[in-house]
């Protein structure tokens, strides 16, 4: 053996012996931990107040230790060579096994090992990992074979083992050393701290609640305009364009920011003193005179919550205009002391009424002009449409996935008195961001699809708060029509909508938060092997946060980081890439996402061309309902690249191009619409033959309970029942599989398409039958 083989051996002997001599009996100590980003993110001497906040001294809650994957470890030759055999002999394998299998039995080893943050579920993994690591390695480090000589001899302990297997269960669970740093990093019970440029000012903060159609937006709006610099934050892009152009025109120059679009007034691209924007894109570090914050209301949404949130606290304004329900102030109010600053209210009410009337539509032919037919299924949209102009009557369609420019369109053809287009058949997507002019409310149906907290979806009775933004449509005080009627279309749901409207609306009680990509990058640090969606969990499983807040939704962002995790890119990037708004239920959209990534990764930019290409650039006009779906998919598209092209512009370099084939695709997408009952008969008729008879599917389905619950528990069972039964259909299955169409009023839908072609077939052999009838009365009088 070499004498510096030797000399390392002892020290290490030394230390191994130092260690048996004071026996351990506490779990093993931590890195000590460094500031944090939220700490440095505290102001100094900032009092801030909070409530139901834990205080430091209590102990933190358990995490999810499901969520932490062990690391693989090398299985290389161990640094000391065979030195453990040279000093001592070759260990019997078969006594190990005993050996290490007490270890386990060991209550207090399990003991000791909890207090050190491995619970039974970790240990257990561990232990696995440490005791395949000693059967399987053909040398040991010196210091552990010695040790497990020593016990298999008799001279030795068998707690000594513990020091030994805890250091290989932190080299397989790398977050145990550093689990201080990991709970600093996800402590968001004060995240009034995280924006100390508005914590540095005295904010007035002025509630204008009411609502809908009772001025309160208004008056906010009148003192932005008012005011030396401004911004107006908003949920929608239509919103955020609305304002963009009642400034300009008013003579206040404002410039547009969407997640899309960056659009500046000043000729040479300097920013002007206003701006109107989507909530997510405003600026908490700018000085603005006003802000105004529409919508609060949507501070306790599950997904987008967190930019409400981040806008109350953070903007550096003096006067933050806050517009949205009273069932919001008492909980902005309580925010607001949190910071210290107090809450002005100004109460508005509805400048237009609007009545419930005592009747249903009950059918297609007793509408009028200035109804509008509000449903939640695009399927639905696609049958009324077409019954309606069946009759001889224009309507004008709203949904969600339509272009912004699109929804623009078909509004100004409805509100156009002097086009013959009277009726508008719509989804939620009118609640805002649309001035329609709206004498009378329809509900097609009470019942939604939703996602539910397990990610399951369920069809789930609209909400007071849904009803009222959606009933408010009617009557507008900017339209020609004074008054408002809201009612449904089948009878049986006219007393359940009276419910709904008649209580109150449940009152706010907690605000979104959400992982920055700072909290995520320190978690990266101290876990380098970690998956994003891992890193992600791990934060959401050791976040603490008080009683106001709750950590959104992050569902949509593991998606897209579970889908792009094999495609090597830096984590910053890939945080980016994550927080895109595709919508995940579009697969060319998904497809596209997973292309631009891999191209970015390949530092190959995205250019005009390639992305021609991709998309198949031109595109034809749509001749069916698929053709329509795909433009709209293929507009997402378009929209994911101008909005990654704000994040990385040098890789996506092509924006005004890929800007002017969207206004191009716009334009077919209107024609298409304004074609659609033609694109409906093209498509599917297995789908869209039974639509028809869709008007008849109330009375049939035995929704008549007046029953919420009904509404929304029994529905779905049966719709569970029925979907084994589904029509083969490709167009079908993807619908059902899209939530805009249940699996129940699909089978109903058979039945009743399969009942019509029965009449159908009935007539035709009666009519056969009279026709041959005739033909051989012909027949004899020719041979007379």
């Amino acid at each position: 053996m070499s004498v510096n083989r030797c000399v390392c051996f002892v020290s290490r002997l030394q230390r191994h012996f130092n260690s048996r001599t004071a026996r351990i009996t506490t779990s093993s100590c931590h890195v000590s931990s460094g500031s944090s980003l939220l700490q440095g993110q505290h102001r100094p001497g900032t009092v801030v107040w909070s409530r139901d906040v834990s205080s430091n001294s209590s102990s933190p809650k358990p995490p999810d230790t499901s969520l932490f994957v062990p690391v693989s470890l090398k299985a290389d030759a161990s640094a000391d060579g065979g030195v453990g055999i040279e000093l001592t002999q070759p260990l019997d394998k078969n006594e190990l096994l005993k050996v290490l299998n007490r270890f386990y039995k060991r209550k207090e080893m399990q003991k000791l090992a909890a207090d050190s943050g491995l619970d039974a579920r970790l240990f257990h993994q561990a232990f696995i990992s440490f005791r395949k690591y000693i059967l399987e390695m053909t040398s040991l480090p010196a210091d552990l074979h010695i040790i497990l000589n020593d016990i298999c001899c008799g001279a030795g302990h068998i707690d000594d083992i513990y020091p030994y297997f805890m250091r290989h269960a932190k080299q397989i669970f790398p977050m145990l050393d550093c689990m201080d740093d990991l709970r600093k990093s996800s402590d968001l019970r004060v995240p009034a701290n995280w924006y100390p440029e508005a914590r540095a000012i005295q904010r007035k903060v002025i509630f204008h609640a009411g609502p809908t159609n009772s001025g309160k937006t208004y008056h906010a709006i009148q003192r932005y305009l008012a005011a030396k610099s401004g911004v107006y934050c908003g949920p929608l892009k239509l919103l955020a364009h609305e304002i963009f152009e009642k400034s300009n025109d008013a003579g206040v120059p404002c410039d547009l920011v969407t997640g899309e679009e960056r659009t500046f007034v000043d000729p040479e691209g300097r920013a002007t003193g206003h701006v109107a924007c989507t909530i997510e894109m405003c600026s908490v570090t700018t000085p603005y005179e006003v802000a105004v914050i529409d919508e609060i209301q949507m501070i306790r949404d599950p997904s987008r919550g967190w930019a409400w949130t981040r806008a109350l606290l953070g903007l550096c304004a003096e006067e933050i205009h806050v517009c949205g329900e009273p069932a919001a102030i008492d909980f902005i109010k309580e925010l607001m002391f949190t910071t210290g600053e107090e809450v002005e209210v100004h109460n508005y009410q509805r400048l237009t009424p609007f009545s419930i009337l005592d009747h249903a539509v009950e059918s297609l032919d007793n509408l009028r002009p200035g109804d509008c037919i509000v449903c939640f299924s695009k399927n639905d949209i696609y049958s009324i449409s077409r019954q309606i102009e069946a009759r001889g009557q224009e309507c004008a369609v709203i949904y969600g996935s339509l272009p912004p420019g699109t929804k623009l369109s078909q509004a100004k053809k409805f509100n156009d008195p002097d086009d013959p287009c009277k009726i508008l058949v719509a989804t939620d997507a009118i609640g805002m961001g649309l001035n329609l002019s709206i004498k009378r409310i329809i509900f097609n149906s009470l019942v939604k699809p939703n996602v539910n907290e397990k990610g399951e979806k369920q069809m789930e009775t609209i909400s007071t708060s849904q009803a009222l933004q959606i009933a408010g449509r009617a009557g507008r005080f900017s339209s020609k029509f004074k008054e408002g009627e809201v009612t449904t279309m089948h009878r049986d749901d006219l007393p359940v909508l009276k419910e709904i409207l008649s209580h109150s609306v449940d009152p706010i009680e907690t605000a979104g938060l959400h992982p920055t990509a700072e909290q995520i990058e320190m978690f990266a640090y101290h876990l380098p092997d970690a998956t994003l969606s891992n890193l992600v969990d791990i934060f959401v499983s050791l976040s603490q946060v008080d009683g106001l807040y709750f950590v959104c939704n992050i569902d949509d962002f593991k998606f897209l980081a579970d889908m792009i995790q094999h495609i090597p890119l830096n984590l910053r990037s890939r945080y980016v890439f994550c927080t895109a708004p595709i919508n995940k239920k579009q697969p060319f959209v998904c497809t596209s996402f997973l292309k631009f990534a891999r191209q970015f990764s390949r530092d190959e930019p995205l250019t005009f061309d390639w992305v021609c290409r991709h998309i198949s650039w031109p595109l034809a006009p749509p001749k069916n309902i698929k053709d329509l779906v795909h433009l709209e998919a293929v507009h997402d598209v378009l929209d994911l690249y101008l909005w990654l092209s704000y994040r990385f512009m040098d890789m996506f370099p092509d924006t005004a191009s890929i800007r002017e084939i969207q206004r191009e695709l716009d334009d077919i997408i209107q024609q298409g619409v304004r074609n659609i009952t033609r694109l409906i008969r093209a498509s599917d008729p297995t789908v869209t033959d039974p639509l028809q008879a869709q008007s008849n599917r109330h009375s049939q389905t035995g929704r008549g309970t007046g029953s919420t619950k009904f509404l929304t528990g029994s529905r779905g069972q049966r719709g569970q029942r029925a979907s084994g039964q589904m029509m083969d259909s490709s167009l079908a299955s993807r619908l059902v599989r899209d939530g805009l169409l249940t699996p129940d009023l699909l089978q109903q839908l058979q039945r009743e398409w399969s009942k019509d072609q029965k009449q159908d077939n009935s007539s035709q052999r009666a009519l056969d039958l009279e026709h041959q009838s005739n033909n051989k009365g012909k027949r004899k009088k020719k041979k007379k």
